[in-house]
């Protein structure tokens, strides 16, 4: 069994995030669900980034929050995939790539 910690890296490089994109278009047929929830990753990512802006324009505060999740969603995923990887509940076949 693999120790998921490795697989928690502090911050997830564009490299990083494009190499797990290529490898889900690339299993699109064996895996679109999966594919699925990863564009959904990033659209929430990019939207976490985007809304900073208006958030603070608009006085929204309480879209803060939200935005910071969004920011931080391709880790926590990699993260949750990876405990749920270590602990034999799902197989993750592109886990290697974050490394």
């Amino acid at each position: 069994m693999s120790d998921p910690s490795r697989y928690h890296p502090h911050h997830l490089t564009l490299a990083q995030l494009q190499r797990v994109k290529n490898w889900h278009v690339a299993q699109q047929g064996a895996h679109p669900v999966e594919r699925q929830v990863w564009e959904a990753v990033l659209t929430v990512w990019i939207m976490g980034w985007i809304g900073w802006l208006p958030a603070y324009t608009f006085e929204a505060p309480w879209a803060f929050p939200l935005c910071l999740l969004g920011v931080f969603a391709p880790r926590l995923y990699v993260h949750w995939r990876a405990h749920a990887h270590a602990r034999q509940l799902i197989r993750c076949e592109w886990l290697d790539l974050v490394r």
